[in-house]
């Protein structure tokens, strides 16, 4: 059974790389917004301990072969901005899925597009896999926009998909298939 390596991939202006333990200020920083708390692992507005737990699961995933978290980093600084991941659930069927969160203060800059169009390049050269899926809130448009400028097609509406805030929330399904 061959290991998962966590590759650090370039984005342009931007790197996904691993999560790195001084990451948990921008963490920390992230789980401010009750958003992200609801739809990720990250505790709503995160004691260090917390983030540092948040870190560690992301590193876990390559090791227990469930996906790839990447922080999306500014290649020039290395700090961290937002996170995007390639979770391998249904990779024995060829699926893939990609999921995201973007702190507020970089929202509407592109950055998700140029990471998503990178991992989605790099996932769909994964062995084995020929499609990814993007599961995305009605309401965001945003998300949207970014998944379509990507090369994603919505294939329809799963309605109580996804439970979020603990209620069922309705989802935009994506793919993009190679």
């Amino acid at each position: 059974m061959k290991i998962l390596e966590q590759p650090t991939l370039d984005a342009n202006s931007f790197r996904l790389r691993p999560f790195l333990d001084n990451d948990v200020v921008a963490v920390q920083q992230a789980s401010a917004d009750q958003y992200i708390s609801h739809i990720t692992t990250l505790a709503f507005e995160s004691t260090r301990e917390q983030a540092l737990s948040f870190i560690q699961r992301q590193r876990q995933r390559v090791i227990d072969k469930t996906g790839y978290s990447f922080a999306i980093a500014d290649a020039g600084s290395d700090l961290v901005v937002d996170q995007i991941g390639l979770w391998l659930r249904n990779a024995d069927r060829g699926r893939a899925s990609i999921g995201y969160w973007i702190a507020k203060e970089h929202r509407d800059r592109g950055i998700i597009t140029r990471a998503l169009e990178t991992l989605s390049i790099w996932g769909l050269a994964h062995p084995g896999i020929h499609r990814l899926e993007l599961y995305v809130e009605p309401w965001n448009l945003a998300s949207w926009h970014a998944a379509q400028a990507c090369g994603f097609e919505r294939e329809g509406l799963l309605r109580g998909w996804e439970i979020i805030n603990g209620e069922p929330k309705d989802l935009y399904m994506y793919s993009r298939l190679s």
